[in-house]
Formats: structure tokens, C-alpha cells, sequence
């Protein structure tokens, strides 16, 4: 078969666990000392806007901190019911404008005499303009998105009624009419007395943050989809090609009745756990006349589309081999089906004929490896008539051949990809190497078991057939 293309250059690779790991290891220890600080500074008595501009600032770091710490944790781990996914072309990440500081901004709200108090950043997150006067608490909702405006109220009357903490997020509507999701952190300022005489408040943009998490939030809800349609089309393939493929478990022998009759054995290799299910096939059908079909043969590609025309293509040989048709006709009857098809693909095929009364092996090959037989110790490869990839090319013509055969003579069907990680005349020769225990082994099935203890623990790539048949007396 000819080889999957592949992409002209190596995909990017992730980063070393141990470059994660000293992140996870830095991000840790920074996290401790800005808490240690911000622990410092909250014992402090002082009260005046810096002060608190300050402490708001360590609650930040600490919690952006905090958040860089379980993403590099997720890195390093992995999203568990995504691995061994596909890899997938990550989003464009967004432009991010301005720094750190240009997305954190302060206020504070007197309420003893109803002043707003702005600072610069918190115009520009705003999207105000710097000389417009503050706006007061009463004002402020006006700025809020409306499906948030209640959120803002109930942080706001708890903070200045029930003296809680400010803590939570809603979106603003810009003046250009954009929308950004902000952050605020903030606690009220008592008098003497105990009353709230102000409140002063934190405001982080997060807009981009919130837009990065909804992204990966997407991509893994997008990946599970992806697996969940994966896994239903591979238990479709896997049900169909048990479906399509011989039923028949151990040996075999076609025809029923009468001599030189074949011992036959077959066995499919399944593609390593987790790749795709594949288009090979393996039959074995007896004609009228007492004469055998054997054939093998594998389409292009994976998954349900390809089992299905696998279980056509098989439908089609078994048809047209009961209507006696010549292996070399038969492939070209196959060529035709495939290149007429609605979903054209390319597929090799071995299609042989025993005679049990003339003992002798009609065959045809569409660019498919040529059946091995096995003599006396000694192995060899039938010499292969002509004949291209099934679908190929219009209208091709499929050579014959035939080959005598002598009792005991062993024949061995294979697909692509029965040798594991080897090129086709390696693949060969590591086959008939084996002639001598299975020459040696007493029947069909014996000498499947052979090739399934030499061949079976390799890593595949792909899934392979054989089918095995020994000529009987």
C-alpha cells in the first residue's frame, strides 16, 4: 500500500515537564513572600488611600499569583479526559493592551459629603474621559452592564450596610459601546463611631483573562465532543468489520467434502489500542465445482467510511466469485466499483482460485504483496502478473497467473503491515525466514499461532490479516 502522507514539518512540542516544573517552583515561592507581605501590611493601623491602594494591590498579586499557579499546574498535568487526544492548532491568543497597571485602578467614595475619588486607571478601564468629574455610587450603575446592575447594588448595600467585603466581578459598558469585565475588591471605611464613612474599592480588567479562560473552557468542551464522536466511530468500525469478516474461529477446510482440499487458518492484528480501525479483509469461500476463493485485501484509510467499503468491496468479490468470475476479471470489476464510487479511495487486493483437482492456484494482485509458499523448509514469493491499486486508474487490466501446487504445500495471504515498523522486501524476508517452523507446524492453525508469537508483539502501526492454507492429500 502506499504511504500516508504526513505533514511537511514536525508539529510543536509541548514544553519540557521540568521547564513547567521550576515555573510551578518560582510562582510558589514568589506567591509566599507577596503573601507574607500582604500579611505584614494588613496588620498595620494605618487607614489613609495609599495605604489601602497598597494592601489592595498585595490582595491581587496574591490572587493572581494564586491563578498562575493552578494554570501551570493544568499544564503540567493535562486535562485528564483529554489525553492522547489528536493535537489540536491552539486559538490565536488575544491582543492584550496596555500593562499590569493600566488594568488595575482605584476608587473611593466619601460618604459624608458624597465625593467620588478616581484614579487614572480606573478612567481608562471606564473608558472615561480624564476631566469628567467621578461618578458617585448612585451614578455608578449607570456604567454597568443592565443584566448585572443587581449584582453591583447587593455588593454595594452590603458593603456599606452589613459592613462585608466587596468581592466580585460584573461587566461595564464603555462609552464606545464595548463591553469589559472587571474585577473590583473592596471594604468599607469606618469613622470613630463605627459608622461607614467611605468605601474604597480595587477595579481589575479582567476582560482578556475572562475571554483566555473561556477559550480553553470552549477548546476542552470542543475536544471531549470530538473524543465522544472518535470513540462511537471506532466501536461502529470495530462492530462492523466483525460483522463483515469470516466468522469462523480455527481451522478450516474448504471444500467439505472430497481430496486436495485446503486446511485454512486466518487472523486479523488489530491497530495498536487507541488508532482507528483500518479497511483489511480476509475471506475464504467455496465455489460450485469444489474450487476455494481466497482472498485479502485492504482499503485506504480509516474509521466507519472505510469499513463500510470494505464490507462493499468483500460483498462484490463473494458475488462475483459465485458467478465464476476469473480472479484477473474480478479485479477489474472491482477497479471499476471503486473508481465509479461516490466517495472514490485506492485499496489493494489478492484474489486467488484453487482447483482441488487440477491442484493448481489461479491468482491476481492489485498492487498488493504476492501470496508466499512454503515447500519443503523453504519459502519463496510467487512471481506477481500485472495489476495496479484498485481505483487507481480507468479501465485497468488485471494480469493471472497460476501456480501448481503439491500436498503439503503451504500458502501464506497477507496484508500490509503484518511484519510491525518494516519496508516491504524487509517485511518479506523476515516472513520467510519462518519456513521452517512453518513447514513444520501440523496444520493451518499451528502455523498461525507461528506468526502470531513472532509478529503479534511488534508495535503496528496499522492493522494486518493473514490467512493461512495448507494443501491437503
Amino acid at each position: 500500500m502506499p504511504p500516508h502522507a504526513f505533514a511537511d514539518r514536525p508539529a510543536g512540542q509541548p514544553p519540557e515537564r521540568g521547564t513547567v516544573e521550576a515555573l510551578i517552583t518560582q510562582t510558589r515561592r514568589l506567591l509566599g513572600e507577596v503573601d507574607a507581605v500582604r500579611r505584614e501590611s494588613a496588620m498595620t493601623d494605618e487607614a489613609d488611600a495609599e495605604s489601602r491602594w497598597q494592601r489592595a494591590l498585595y490582595e491581587l498579586a496574591v490572587h493572581q499569583l494564586s491563578d498562575l499557579d493552578r494554570h501551570l499546574a493544568q499544564l503540567r498535568e493535562g486535562p485528564a479526559p483529554l489525553r492522547g487526544l489528536p493535537p489540536q492548532r491552539p486559538n490565536p491568543a488575544p491582543q492584550r493592551s496596555g500593562s499590569l497597571l493600566s488594568r488595575v485602578g482605584s476608587a473611593e467614595w466619601n460618604l459624608l459629603t458624597d465625593e467620588a475619588t478616581w484614579s487614572s486607571e480606573l478612567y481608562q478601564i471606564l473608558g472615561r474621559e480624564p476631566g469628567a468629574p467621578a461618578l458617585t455610587l448612585d451614578e455608578l450603575p449607570a456604567l454597568v452592564h443592565p443584566d448585572d446592575q443587581p449584582k453591583l447594588t447587593a455588593m454595594v448595600t452590603d458593603c456599606l450596610i452589613d459592613g462585608k467585603p466587596i468581592d466580585g466581578e460584573f461587566r461595564v459598558v464603555r462609552p464606545d459601546g464595548s463591553v469589559r469585565t472587571v474585577h473590583m475588591m473592596g471594604e468599607p471605611v469606618l469613622d470613630t463611631d463605627g459608622a461607614t464613612a467611605s468605601m474604597w474599592a480595587v477595579v481589575r480588567d479582567v476582560s482578556e483573562l475572562r475571554r483566555s479562560q473561556r477559550t480553553v473552557s470552549e477548546t476542552r468542551d470542543s475536544l471531549q465532543r470530538q473524543r465522544h464522536v472518535a470513540q462511537t466511530e471506532h466501536r461502529l468500525a470495530v462492530e462492523l468489520q466483525e460483522a463483515v469478516l469470516p466468522p469462523w474461529r480455527g481451522s478450516l477446510r474448504l471444500p467439505h467434502s472430497g481430496p486436495g482440499g485446503l486446511d485454512l487458518a486466518a487472523q486479523y492484528f488489530p491497530s495498536p489500542a487507541g488508532n482507528p480501525i483500518g479497511g483489511d479483509w480476509y475471506d475464504a469461500l467455496e465455489l460450485p465445482g469444489g474450487r476455494t476463493l481466497l482472498t485479502v485485501g485492504d482499503l485506504t484509510g480509516h474509521g466507519v467510511a472505510v469499513s463500510s467499503g470494505m464490507a462493499m468491496l468483500l460483498g462484490a468479490v463473494r458475488g462475483m466469485a459465485m458467478c465464476d468470475a476469473a480472479p484477473g476479471e474480478l479485479l477489474g470489476s472491482l477497479n471499476h466499483l471503486l473508481d465509479s464510487s461516490a466517495q472514490p479511495a485506492l485499496g489493494s487486493a489478492l484474489c486467488c482460485r484453487y482447483d482441488p483437482a487440477a491442484r493448481t492456484l489461479a491468482w491476481a494482485q492489485a498492487g498488493h504483496p504476492a501470496p508466499l509458499l512454503f515447500r519443503d523448509g523453504t519459502g519463496r514469493a510467487l512471481t506477481p502478473p500485472e495489476g495496479v491499486l484498485l481505483g487507481a486508474t480507468s479501465g485497468a487490466v488485471y494480469g493471472q497467473a497460476e501456480e501448481p501446487l503439491r500436498a503439503g504445500d503451504l500458502l501464506v495471504l497477507h496484508t500490509d503491515g503484518l511484519v510491525p515498523r518494516r519496508g516491504s522486501t524487509a517485511s518479506v524476508g523476515r516472513l520467510l525466514a519462518l519456513a521452517e517452523p512453518l513447514t513444520a507446524a501440523r496444520d493451518a492453525q499451528d502455523c498461525v499461532r507461528v506468526l502470531r508469537d513472532e509478529l503479534g508483539q511488534g508495535e503496528r502501526e496499522d492493522g494486518a490479516c493473514v490467512l493461512v492454507a495448507r494443501i491437503g492429500s
